[in-house]
């Protein structure tokens, strides 16, 4: 007698769950959670800086999301100490009092801003770059790679039977001053992961970012070439660059002083952690008066145009130890953050007039490189480990839309383009967007955590929310906007986006300010106007302005 069958279904996997609430549509600000199984972690709790808004706020995550759908993380996991990555900790973590795993850099400059704000620093755990740590259904292995800072590392996640990277963010430096290089073994030993969350940032770039042995090289020749003294303007918490600067100032027979507090505290920070073993003693700023010219080189904070930092202050004369001369030369080795063209333009002007010499990345390209992976470096990890999914974060949709398509050039599938607020569920079937929470931005006000208002004042509107997120770039006539507009709206009217588009472009090209702050006070009455014109009902409107490179107008952005 035939024996019944019995079909035995398979047993279906728990799915892994991702929710960024910072670092996709945007470059900074990076905060991403995992969940599984009811439990989550965070990675990453950074702050982005408001160039858009007067006086240039910072910005946090918000985390109203989390109290609506009941979470909170049992561990924050850090993958490097840069400001966009650890920035908003202090203001945020308080919030859930769970553990915070860093690498030895990255908690010494958390234990600092936790200092700053009177918070104990018992929940910073150090982690070695190699070293796993498990945390509920999670465990998480730190994967060194090569970035502008120190001790960066991607996350190989695993939890049930999902295995995802995290990347960070990275390069491939093949002559990095500080720490190894990348071990190419080691990922090709994770081959192949479920799912790679990416770093978008230079997705646009072609071909492979410049190493920071190249820019030591030429930052030496360059600093050779000057007769008078030297002011070398870099970002704090680029050591490797610090390194290049000090090691080369040596060699060609000059005495190294740091300017800015940024500076000081990044190169204290380090050195106690026995970074920067080899860097030559230092000079007070005040004694510098006491060397010949050609003996003196200054690191200095301020390469963005920041009005109080350290070359703004010598650009404007009032440094009380400090003095521009004629022979004088200034070298900015850093690229231009998009938005922060004309500040920078006003200060090389004002430095001009000292009778400096300048050098930067526009007459001098080889005295900066990116830290993050153009386009032949992402190819070639992803070669290694082999991803059968990718989702494109830390990035603009330009950004994030370029890595897609490079990633399925490659094989790999990429259906979707994630933006902060996102619930996305990665499951047997693939990736799914499950969910979609708009973000109100978070401003630090007052030493505290405060919503931005919308356009329409303080009141928070009946007729729902409208979130509006444009990039553009400035041009010699004005402003252009760049890529898609992103338009999130909650119990508004209907909005004809392609007439709303149409209007805004034409705005634009009339509006004739320097900064972002100014275009967006510029643009608010004249949106607030076209909303009153064709909407029924005119919602609270959260408008957020980028910065794109003018250079990139020629580039797709779709």
């Amino acid at each position: 007698m035939p024996q019944p069958r019995v079909q035995i279904r398979p047993r279906r996997r728990p799915p892994l769950h991702f929710l960024p609430l910072g670092g996709c549509g945007e470059i900074g600000m990076n905060l991403s959670l995992y969940g599984h199984e009811g439990d989550w972690i965070a990675v990453d709790c950074g702050m982005m800086i408001r160039q858009d808004l007067p006086d240039s706020p910072l910005q946090v995550p918000d985390l109203s999301t989390l109290a609506t759908l009941g979470i909170r993380p049992s561990a924050l996991i850090i993958t490097h100490g840069h400001e966009d990555h650890i920035g908003a900790a202090a203001w945020l973590w308080p919030k859930w009092g769970c553990p915070i795993h860093a690498t030895p850099l990255a908690a010494g400059l958390l234990r600092a801003k936790f200092a700053e704000r009177g918070l104990r620093p018992d929940a910073i755990r150090v982690i070695e770059p190699g070293e796993a740590v498990e945390t509920g259904p999670f465990t998480l292995r730190y994967l060194p790679l090569t970035h502008s800072i120190p001790e960066s590392c991607a996350l190989l996640l695993a939890a049930g039977e999902h295995r995802v990277l995290h990347t960070g963010d990275w390069k491939l430096d093949p002559e990095p001053l500080i720490g190894p290089a990348v071990a190419a073994e080691t990922y090709r030993a994770l081959a192949p992961v479920d799912l790679v969350v990416g770093d978008s940032t230079n997705a646009l770039v072609a071909g492979h970012s410049r190493s920071e042995g190249e820019v030591a090289r030429a930052l030496e020749t360059a600093i050779g070439a000057c007769r008078g003294r030297v002011v070398v303007s870099c970002f704090a918490s680029n050591l490797a660059r610090v390194l290049a600067i000090g090691r080369a100032a040596e060699r060609c027979g000059r005495r190294v002083s740091l300017m800015g507090r940024s500076m000081e505290r990044m190169v204290g920070v380090a050195r106690g952690l026995g970074y920067l073993e080899d860097f030559p003693p230092l000079v007070p700023v005040c004694d510098l008066g006491y060397l010949p010219p050609e003996e003196v080189l200054v690191i200095a904070t301020g390469s963005q145009g920041e009005p109080r930092a350290a070359l703004s202050r010598l650009a404007r004369g009032n440094h009380r130890h400090f003095e521009l001369e004629r022979g004088d030369s200034v070298i900015f080795s850093s690229r231009t953050i998009p938005g922060n063209e004309r500040l920078i333009e006003r200060l090389k002007t004002a430095l001009g007039r000292f009778g400096v010499t300048l050098m930067d990345d526009g007459n001098h390209p080889e005295l900066h490189a990116s830290g993050h992976p153009a386009r032949d470096e992402l190819a070639t990890l992803y070669g290694w480990v082999r991803p059968r999914r990718l989702l494109p974060v830390h990035g603009e949709p330009r950004h994030q839309d370029a890595h897609r398509a490079l990633a399925r050039e490659l094989g790999i599938e990429a259906p979707l383009t994630p933006q902060n607020g996102d619930l996305i569920r990665l499951d047997a079937e693939g990736l799914h967007l499950e969910a979609r929470h708009p973000q109100s931005p978070r401003m630090i006000r007052q030493d505290e955590v405060a919503p931005l208002p919308g356009l329409g004042g303080e009141e928070r509107s009946r007729h729902g929310q409208l979130h509006l997120a444009l990039t553009v770039a400035a041009t010699d006539h004005g402003w252009t906007r760049l890529g898609r507009l992103l338009l999130d709206t909650s119990q508004s009217s209907p909005l004809d986006e392609d007439a709303f588009t149409d209007w805004l472009d034409d705005c634009l090209a009339e509006i004739r300010v320097d900064t972002l702050a100014d275009l967006r006070l510029a643009l608010r009455p004249r949106l607030l106007a076209w909303m009153g014109e064709h909407l029924r009902r005119v919602p609270e409107i959260h408008l957020q302005i980028l910065a794109a490179e003018a250079e990139l107008l020629s580039s797709p952005s779709d």
